[in-house]
């Protein structure tokens, strides 16, 4: 029987979600050691997406196999009773042998959140980024327009990249402010390594004046990584949404 589920994790104190060396704490290995308590031998799960070092999920899916009988409440309270309190799986449902939680994936959306205010703050440290000189975020908002639709990507994602293609599509992306909170959002139909945190260091030296918002684009059109712009750091980056056609998983509400 294949399931999938909704994974959910804080990624302070993982090295991110890929598994590593057993001494190394990562999210896929504490949610295989769960499942394979459950179901009382070794679980392998396949991600919709890897998140690197300190990133954050609320919308992660995995998919898995087993042919231990379990029902759905069983697989779900009894792997978060395994769990860690920084991960927790948020649903659970069986699912057909065409699913895949990474090649059915249709989009997958991120949000980058920003604290901005000169003084530091206590509260959520590790969910957001704290930059501390001004943002106008409807200049970031400019320049973020420049990366909607279909394009090389080569100078948004990390050098030591291994995708085939450079080549994504962003279906929206989009800046707003809330009080001293800024929050970068962008969907695509797939992301390249450190794409999204590439585009939020580009969209901040924007926003604080420090390049026109068509310095974007210029970015863009480089097609080379040495001459993007700073990587933000990892804490205030969530994957929040994977969305999937309706007739392979449903609904999972």
């Amino acid at each position: 029987m294949r399931y999938a589920a909704g994974v959910e994790y804080n990624g302070a104190a993982f090295h991110g979600w890929e598994v590593q060396q057993p001494e190394i704490r990562t999210v896929q290995g504490e949610v295989e050691k769960a499942l394979s308590k459950v179901a009382n031998h070794f679980v392998r799960v396949t991600t919709a997406g890897r998140t690197d070092t300190g990133v954050h999920a609320v919308g992660q899916v995995i998919h898995f196999e087993s042919e231990a009988e379990r029902s759905e409440r069983g697989w779900l309270y009894g792997s978060n009773a395994n769990l860690p309190k920084d991960v927790c799986l948020s649903w659970l449902k069986p699912v057909s042998d065409q699913f895949h939680a990474r090649f059915s994936a249709l989009s997958r959306t991120y949000r980058y959140t920003i604290f901005n205010r000169p003084v530091r703050t206590a509260l959520s440290v590790q969910e957001r980024t704290w930059i501390y000189h001004p943002l106008d975020e409807a200049l970031m908002q400019l320049g973020a327009n420049h990366l909607i639709g279909e394009h090389d990507f080569s100078s948004y994602r990390a050098v030591a990249c291994q995708a085939h293609s450079p080549v994504r599509t962003i279906h929206r992306l989009e800046v707003w402010r809330e009080g001293e909170e800024v929050t970068i959002e962008v969907q695509a139909n797939a992301f390249l390594h450190h794409m999204v945190r590439n585009i939020a260091g580009v969209l901040i030296a924007v926003g604080g004046g420090k390049h026109p918002p068509e310095w974007v684009k210029q970015v863009l059109e480089y097609r080379d990584r040495t001459l993007g712009g700073v990587t933000a750091p990892p804490e205030g980056l969530s994957l929040i949404v994977v969305d999937y056609p309706k007739e392979l998983l449903g609904s999972i509400t």
